[in-house]
């Protein structure tokens, strides 16, 4: 059996699906945010319940879809503990293992390009991030890299598996798909029968430019890509989108709200609201867009109840990725809809008192539970 093989040609970058035959369960590792219609695509094309995104490290080059695989797919995230990516829901050491069916796939702590990358073992495959390249390896010269770690993670736990071990990295600028164990540990023209000075001699050599995404990737990232962009500051207008009327700031869709110009739609589940806190005022319906990615007639019905002619729609949910899918419905239906920025968290001081009621606020704005 072999992973489902995805490139995005933006950033030459692999992810990769696996899943068990039987039950359907499946895991992406890496995937990218601009692929996510394809992504999503692919688990319908091949009938699969998305478990888990993996993330091999905190990439600098592209934005991870995972945050927005875990709300519109329900996934879990993970990632590797030593990466920093507080958001991931499992934190991975070396040794760890992921179930998915009757399939299972294992950390292998990969340090060199990072501090904290992971490689993953999944039967005779090891999906290896940006440590192993074919014939190459992944830089050393910033985000916590060293080649003293990169040549040890190299030779003595990626070479130390068995040769006929198929690779697959997570980017390739030659259009190569995979190698092997062997091939590598013979032929790579970094570290195959080098010394661990030839190798960090080679490293400090290479003088590459700086990716030029990296300001904006690993802060993304490091919170599954899920970006905070309204910045908590008042906006007066909304911010175009494709496929809805636009995005807007929470102080916004509130004046409007309050206005009486907008309703108010939560579209998170009946758990998250009891957990999180409630929006009083607010329609509550539910976005379920899981299995098969397709909204249901009830959030139909409910929608066209909700919102009397003339008036906006303004969508909420916990982190503003199902406000936009559930947007572009709404517009699909012919209303005006928008997508609040930043999403709904709650009151942290009250996060640490989960089940206490009252108090929840939402970025400051008079929605809350009294």
């Amino acid at each position: 059996m072999q992973p489902i093989q995805l490139f995005d040609p933006a950033s030459s970058t692999y992810s990769y699906v696996l899943f068990d035959e039987t039950s359907r369960d499946a895991l992406i590792i890496d995937p990218v945010d601009v692929q996510l219609e394809r992504d999503l695509a692919t688990l319908r094309q091949y009938g699969l319940r998305l478990l888990w995104t993996i993330e091999t490290h905190a990439h600098a080059d592209h934005i991870t879809s995972a945050g927005q695989l875990a709300e519109l797919a329900g996934a879990q995230t993970a990632a590797p503990a030593a990466c920093g990516i507080s958001t991931a829901a499992v934190q991975l050491k070396d040794g760890d293992t992921l179930q998915f069916g009757e399939e299972q796939i294992r950390a292998l702590h990969t340090p060199g390009h990072t501090a904290g990358s992971m490689s993953y073992l999944w039967r005779d495959h090891v999906f290896t991030g940006d440590c192993l390249l074919i014939n190459g390896c992944g830089r050393t010269d910033f985000q916590s890299g060293s080649a003293e770690a990169m040549y040890h993670s190299l030779t003595q736990v990626l070479f130390a598996l068995p040769e006929a071990t198929t690779v697959w990295p997570a980017h390739d600028y030659q259009g190569r798909s995979h190698s092997t164990i062997g091939a590598e540990k013979t032929g790579n023209a970094r570290v195959a029968g080098k010394t661990l000075a030839e190798f960090s001699a080679i490293m400090a050599a290479l003088h590459l430019p700086k990716p030029k995404r990296i300001d904006e990737a690993v802060p993304a990232n490091l919170s599954s890509g899920l970006r905070h962009d309204a910045g908590g500051e008042a906006s007066s207008s909304a911010r175009s989108a494709p496929g809805y009327a636009g995005d807007v700031s929470p102080q916004l869709a509130c004046q409007w709200w309050q206005a009486g110009d907008a309703v108010l739609v939560d579209v998170r589940s009946d758990a998250e609201r009891e957990w999180v806190g409630f929006v009083p005022g607010a329609t509550a319906l539910a976005w379920k867009q899981w299995p098969g990615m397709v909204m249901n007639a009830d959030f139909d019905e409910g929608l066209r109840a909700a919102v009397p002619a003339g008036k906006k729609v303004v969508l909420l949910c916990r982190s503003g990725v199902r406000s936009i899918a559930a947007a572009k419905r709404a517009t699909e239906l012919g209303l005006e809809a928008y997508n609040i920025l930043e999403g709904f968290e709650g009151d942290p001081d009250a996060h640490a008192q989960r089940g206490r009621k009252g108090g929840w606020r939402y970025h400051g704005l008079p929605w809350r539970q009294g």
